[in-house]
């Protein structure tokens, strides 16, 4: 980690290193002989720009395999506005090159760079551009490292021939609001996938989902700021209101052409793909309420799909990463949620479970419940791997672990990638391939992360460490002290931060501010460092700070979860209160002055808290926080609520205007009026219902900010602003 600069305060350096992500190595890949990890690393913690580097995993060299400076010759990079887009969708901050795909045996790269199409050698070191029709998206290569498929803002998948001889377009809109090759906006923000099309392992045709988005309502994001500029128009897919029609092919490079038939009538969500050599094409499809889904095999020659396995879950079914896959030897591979498996030891460290988010193998659940499954990494001839928490057969670990795992196709190797010797670590991000694993883990004591590359070792219980890729990230100028504690009878995730030097003796009682996200998909409680900065600068300026991962947050089991079923506005916020009532009995804290502040649904959260609970909370802030749940997306709105025509009781209850009446407390609603994601109108709303019940409270608007809030003078101020405005609430 290099050092940071001397007159950093901690809100600027946080900022202005994207909560110290600049400069630390990520994106990995490992060609298929295991000679080589591929990835990605700007120069240093203050420069933005990611570069392509790779890994020698026999000597440990790493070598620059794209240089973007080289590559624009200096000059500034130029993104259109559905590049920008695409990198909103996936909270993408960093520049340079952000993304980038291997061939099959991983000796050829492609990335796009400022719209335009380049592949790198990762042999002989060298870097081309293609002739490319752009600006285009999410280039990826043929696994025989011929062609090269990509998507552009025209609508167009074209290819591309990696001997520069020839470009041209296969396939074409139909329609105005037509997209070949490109996922749409709701499976960008909500299901996890950004990829719109996928290549035979025999590179010989592809996937290619079709969307339409002519029957999504129109909305359009101005600049009140810039009166002048012409307002942005989205297709935003609002609970109750239509999605984009969604369709994938069979296109052939032999020009055939094939339509994949399934019932989209009844499973109009694509929600993952899944092509490899082990099986015929994967289809995971969701009924739009998300309480039925299908995995569907495609014949390739006649787009005719066949259910090869189907779930329901009265609550709904969770999407994960790597599934559903094929084993080499053709057994289907899930993760599912189960009421029965084979028989493991319960262990007690994070409360009662009922039901079982298990690893399945064909028919078999190979994990029981000790473990709560998180994603698949790979899986290979032997083995599965895969993150996980739970207990492990370890006595109650401290919460927000996250280790990587592998286990035999039979269920009966059972090994955990240690790393520095410690298991129950955070692990942030792995992969495997070849042999190889590549995970980057945190612990709560240590900046950053550390990432390791280890080779297999035959028991398949320890790993062999080779190389450490090192990390150019800046080292935060405090440190963060999270104690972990099970909060309460439900045993709520906490994890509480105190001043530094704090001293109870001279101290006494501090004020709390509650810092939650609170709601699915996430985690804050994590066996981390750098997460944690954040609260305990908070803390830092005289605070005792809780974040606490109640129901509805994942790593705990599907009841966990699913508690929050059609009621957002009871369980999370009564889980706040829980373990705040319960850590004063361990910890200084001072109930007669608490605040809470949050973004997105911790914003939300924060917000519903001093609309609902006075007697509890004093002072809120609320940042870009969902007001009505109308008026956010379908995926994820009707998932947790259900539709709004069959339960508008649920969208009035969890919506946060009809207790506009009820605020005593001192709110104030931060968002960026460019956020596409929670649109400026949920605080507008709010703020007027607010007026209209004589109540006041204070909205500060930021100009040109999306949800991201990627500006650092922005990012900076905000924090002092809640500081200042938390004090003064609290009268302090």
């Amino acid at each position: 980690m290099t050092s940071h600069t001397p007159a950093d305060t901690f809100p600027r350096q946080y900022a202005r290193t994207l909560r110290y992500t600049v400069g630390a190595p990520r994106s990995f890949s490992v060609a298929s002989d295991g000679s080589r990890v591929v990835f990605l690393r700007s120069r240093s913690g203050s420069d933005r720009a990611n570069l392509l580097w790779t890994l020698d995993t026999a000597t440990g060299e790493e070598r620059i395999a794209a240089d973007p400076a080289v590559l624009l010759g200096g000059g500034e990079e130029d993104l259109s506005p559905a590049e920008k887009a695409r990198r909103e969708r996936s909270r993408e901050g960093s520049a340079g090159i952000v993304g980038y795909a291997l061939d099959g045996a991983g000796t050829l790269a492609a990335f796009a760079l400022s719209g335009r199409l380049f592949t790198a050698d990762l042999v002989a070191g060298t870097t081309t551009e293609l002739p490319a029709e752009g600006p285009l998206l999410d280039p990826r290569l043929s696994p025989d490292g011929t062609f090269v498929a990509y998507a552009n803002t025209a609508g167009e998948l074209r290819l591309t021939r990696t001997d520069s001889t020839a470009d041209w377009a296969f396939a074409e809109p139909d329609g105005p609001n037509v997209t070949w090759g490109q996922a749409e906006f709701i499976a960008q923000e909500e299901m996890d996938r950004d990829r719109g099309f996928w290549w035979s392992p025999d590179s010989d045709r592809l996937l290619v989902e079709r969307a339409d988005d002519s029957p999504v309502r129109r909305w359009w994001i101005a600049d009140p700021a810039n009166p002048g500029s012409e307002p942005a128009e989205i297709a935003y897919p609002a609970a109750g209101t239509a999605d984009a029609e969604v369709g994938l092919w069979v296109l052939g490079l032999d020009g055939t052409r094939v339509e994949v038939d399934w019932d989209r009538a009844a499973f109009p969500y694509l929600a993952r793909v899944h092509w490899s050599k082990g099986g015929v094409p994967l289809l995971l499809v969701q009924a739009r309420d998300q309480r039925s889904q299908r995995i569907l095999g495609v014949d390739v020659e006649t787009g005719v799909t066949e259910v090869l396995h189907e779930e329901h879950d009265d609550a709904w079914l969770e999407l994960f990463p790597g599934v559903p896959a094929w084993t080499p030897d053709g057994k289907l591979v899930r993760i599912s949620d189960i009421e029965e498996v084979r028989e493991a030891p319960q262990q007690g460290g994070d409360g009662p479970r009922e039901g079982v988010r298990a690893l399945v193998i064909g028919d078999q659940a190979v994990t029981g419940a000790d473990l709560h499954l998180r994603s698949v990494l790979a899986v290979t001839a032997d083995e599965v791997f895969f993150t996980a928490s739970g207990g492990a057969g370890e006595t109650d670990p401290e919460p927000g672990w996250i280790a990587v795992g592998r286990i035999g196709h039979d269920g009966k190797r059972l090994g955990w990638e240690a790393a520095n010797g410690r298991p129950f670590t955070s692990v942030t991000s792995a992969v495997h391939a070849a042999g190889i694993t590549v995970r980057a883990t945190a612990e709560p004591d240590l900046p950053g992360t550390l990432v390791q590359v280890a080779r297999d070792l035959p028991e398949g219980v320890v790993v062999d460490d080779i190389a450490t890729i090192e990390s150019y990230a800046e080292t935060p100028v405090i440190t963060a002290r999270p104690v972990f504690r099970y909060a309460g009878e439900r045993r709520i995730p906490a994890a509480v931060f105190l001043p530094t030097g704090y001293d109870r003796e001279r101290d006494g009682l501090l004020p709390v501010l509650m810092d939650p996200y609170g709601g699915p998909h996430g985690q804050r409680v994590v066996q981390a460092h750098n997460p944690h900065l954040n609260s305990q600068w908070f803390a830092d300026q005289g605070f005792a700070v809780i974040v606490a991962d109640g129901r509805g947050t994942p790593g705990r089991g599907p009841a966990w979860e699913k508690s929050i079923a059609f009621d957002f506005a009871g369980a999370t916020l009564d889980d706040q209160v829980d373990a705040l009532h319960a850590l004063a009995g361990e910890f200084p804290l001072d109930l007669g002055r608490v605040a809470i502040r949050g973004w997105s649904y911790g914003g939300y959260l924060s917000a519903l808290a001093v609309l609902r609970r006075p007697d509890v909370f004093h002072a809120a802030v609320a940042g870009a926080p969902v007001t009505d749940w109308e008026l956010y997306d379908t995926h994820y709105t009707e998932r947790y609520l259900g539709h709004p025509a069959e339960r508008p009781e649920v969208y009035a209850a969890n919506s946060l205007s009809g207790y506009a009446a009820g605020l005593e407390r001192p709110l104030m609603i931060i968002h960026g009026l460019a956020d596409d994601n929670v649109v400026a109108a949920h605080t507008l709303r709010l703020s007027s219902a607010l007026l209209a019940a004589g109540r006041p409270h204070t909205v500060l608007p930021l100009s040109g900010v999306t949800h991201m809030t990627p500006q650092e003078e922005v990012a900076e101020n905000l924090l002092l602003l809640q500081v200042d405005f938390v004090r003064k609430s609290l009268g302090i």
